[in-house]
């Protein structure tokens, strides 16, 4: 933590005892073991390049980690230039056999092969490819007897956001561009139902030092140039990755009528938010001015955006997880209930939000499902 950061986290703990302001872990590497020097990767050099892809392979992505590891194997492939156009389905055999590809530049039709068939597409993109799957026996998208498939969609709510100053600390300053934030774990509706909408929210926040208002005219010039460097006061910020309830209404389709340059039907998305999202962001933002106040912040300003759901990330639904087959597509394995060779582990498969960043969860239930499709593959049930 900076200094400012470190002054708000102790003033709210010192005013609320269930709210505690830590800094984030991320998937980054503070100190590489052998395993990830093998993997050529080393430790995070605080650039804030992440979202880029990391060169130094200090945060952990596919391209960094998994696929060079996979490599190494000598079992991998990798088809790029390719979009998925469905899963293919033998009505005789009762099972997936492979998938359809479409080249991406010549517009080649390419059939793999596959004993088993694991689906990431990303949510969208997944139930997409699942509701193209059709067949004699599948003609609403593979596994979609129940025709929930793309129902349930969800998603996680920024709209929200305070902002504030801090004053003093004129003299104190950070190093490099630090790629996570500090994180207020969900305090709401924790053990019970304490407020007049469901779910939580998590916080983020931040604090940093602003350029300098600039009052060199013209703007140009070595004076202009030198006044650049000086940063100005400490600013303050917070904002909201609220839950939200999934629902039935909120859902995917296929578009009848109109198709992109590759033949695939378009996706059609209707979700929106409800009163549910509405009431948690006015809690949020009562209660993060609240905290910042107590902390000594000062020019508190509250912001909602009241941007369109799908301009964030981390949605999630339309391939739900369940027990019974009449009211969820996929199995506690992440199988389709009705096509075995068939996983679905990214965030189609999720039956709700939470309010946490999902994607390592997502990696966890791969590594499950994998390991489970490769013991049954063993006991020759797929």
């Amino acid at each position: 933590m900076n200094c400012v950061q470190e002054v708000i986290s102790k003033k709210i703990s010192e005013n609320y005892k269930d709210r505690h302001l830590v800094h984030a872990r991320w998937a980054h590497l503070t100190k590489p073991n052998q395993i990830h020097l093998d993997q050529g990767r080393a430790k995070c050099q605080a650039r804030n390049m992440c979202m880029r892809g990391c060169p130094f392979g200090g945060y952990f992505s596919s391209v960094s980690s998994t696929i060079p590891w996979a490599k190494r194997t000598g079992n991998l492939t990798i088809r790029p230039f390719s979009v998925v156009h469905s899963v293919i389905y033998d009505d005789k055999l009762g099972k997936a056999t492979g998938v359809k590809v479409i080249d991406t530049n010549t517009k080649e039709v390419i059939e793999y092969k596959a004993k088993v068939i694991f689906m990431n597409a990303s949510a969208l993109n997944t139930n997409l490819i699942l509701l193209n799957s059709t067949s004699a026996r599948f003609p609403n998208g593979l596994g979609n007897d129940n025709g929930l498939m793309g129902k349930y969609v969800a998603f996680q709510n920024y709209r929200a956001s305070v902002t504030a100053t801090m004053d003093g600390f004129l003299d104190k300053y950070y190093f490099g561009r630090n790629p996570t934030e500090l994180i207020l774990a969900n305090y709401r509706n924790l053990r019970q139902q304490e407020t007049d909408y469901k779910g939580g929210f998590t916080t983020f926040m931040g604090a940093y030092r602003a350029q300098r208002p600039q009052e060199t005219t013209p703007a140009v010039g070595g004076d202009y140039k030198d006044a650049l460097t000086e940063p100005g006061g400490w600013q303050v910020y917070m904002y909201l990755q609220g839950e939200t309830v999934p629902k039935i209404t909120n859902h995917v389709r296929l578009s009848k009528d109109q198709k992109d340059q590759w033949g695939m039907p378009l996706l059609i998305t209707a979700v929106e938010y409800d009163d549910n999202d509405e009431r948690m962001i006015q809690d949020f933002l009562t209660q993060s001015a609240e905290m910042l106040e107590k902390a000594g912040c000062k020019n508190i300003e509250k912001h909602e955006n009241k941007q369109a759901p799908g301009l964030d990330i981390h949605e999630m639904g339309g391939v739900r997880m369940g027990k019974d087959p009449k009211t969820s597509l996929l199995n506690e394995w992440n199988q389709l209930h009705l096509c075995k060779n068939v996983f679905v582990t990214d965030g189609a498969c999720m039956t709700s939000t939470g309010n946490q960043s999902p994607s390592i969860l997502y990696m966890a239930l791969t590594a499950r499902a994998a390991t489970y499709a490769v013991n049954e593959i063993k006991k020759g049930n797929l």
